[in-house]
């Protein structure tokens, strides 16, 4: 099955599945920190190859990230320059992914990528046990100040020490990115214990987009991508992007979280089979 060069019926079937699944990776990517476990199946069962599909899928879900941002606006109120300097950090590491994906072996990738999605999928799952263990440790990345009020410590500075810890979460957005976004917000947790989960997923958000538009400018310029799919599943993750926030803010996560890691997990498996590994 072919995305290029198919008859008009297929284009359409491609089209409406693709899109639909940047829907739900859309959502998915605000609510659970996930979307490649279903926009990247999504890119493989329309026929892209495992790089084709990796570097399409990224350059798509940058829509997410503006979708997010435009529907995450009150969370990010206040938050600008923490925002600013996340972005920075995550959009040099997510470039620096995007070269590592295109200067290695796609034989690699594809060897690689059943461990990736099932660690994505590990991840998903400990998703609430990493925030809750990063709330309970000691303020690894914060500067040490003198005791505030509640609101005070909300808005206190991350140390400098806290945004080079999103580096290699951005790196690893720009190579594959699977669980990115539970990365990313169990980091964002350390480095803002005080702010609350809807204000510290929003961020989170906002920096995992900008790994991926980096990551873009490379794929864009020198690597592999299938335009006609990457419209149609960008099409779709603005949308789910821009709804997310307010899913967020009213569905509990959890159901959604198991069923996606085992969905991962089956893929992994069958990934790995293809790839010779078992």
């Amino acid at each position: 099955m072919r995305f290029w060069g198919a008859a008009d019926l297929s284009v359409m079937l491609h089209f409406l599945l693709l899109s639909g699944a940047g829907v739900v990776a859309g959502v998915l990517s605000t609510v659970v920190g996930l979307a490649s476990l279903v926009s990247y199946p999504a890119l493989l069962l329309a026929g892209l190859p495992p790089v084709a599909a990796n570097v399409t899928n990224t350059v798509a879900l940058v829509a997410t990230g503006l979708g997010a941002a435009a529907g995450s606006r009150t969370e990010l109120a206040g938050q600008g320059r923490l925002v600013a300097r996340v972005c920075a950090v995550t959009a040099l590491g997510g470039a620096a992914g995007a070269l590592l994906l295109l200067h290695t072996p796609a034989h690699l990738f594809e060897v690689v990528v059943p461990g990736l999605i099932a660690g994505a999928s590990v991840l998903l799952l400990l998703g609430p046990l990493l925030r809750r263990s990063a709330a309970e440790r000691p303020r690894w990345f914060a500067a040490e100040r003198p005791r505030r009020s509640a609101a005070e410590h909300a808005a206190e500075r991350p140390h400098r020490g806290g945004y080079l810890a999103v580096a290699p979460v951005g790196l690893y957005g720009g190579y594959f990115g699977a669980a990115a976004g539970v990365l990313m917000l169990a980091v964002l947790t350390l480095m803002l214990p005080g702010r609350s989960l809807a204000r510290t997923n929003a961020v989170k958000n906002v920096a995992i987009g900008a790994a991926n538009t980096a990551a873009s400018v490379v794929f864009v310029t020198t690597g592999p991508v299938r335009w006609a799919a990457a419209v149609a599943l960008a099409a779709g993750s603005l949308v789910g992007g821009w709804l997310g926030p307010s899913v967020v803010r009213r569905v509990p996560a959890g159901p959604l979280r198991l069923l996606i890691a085992l969905g991962g997990l089956g893929l992994a498996v069958k990934l790995a089979k293809d790839a010779g590994l078992c």
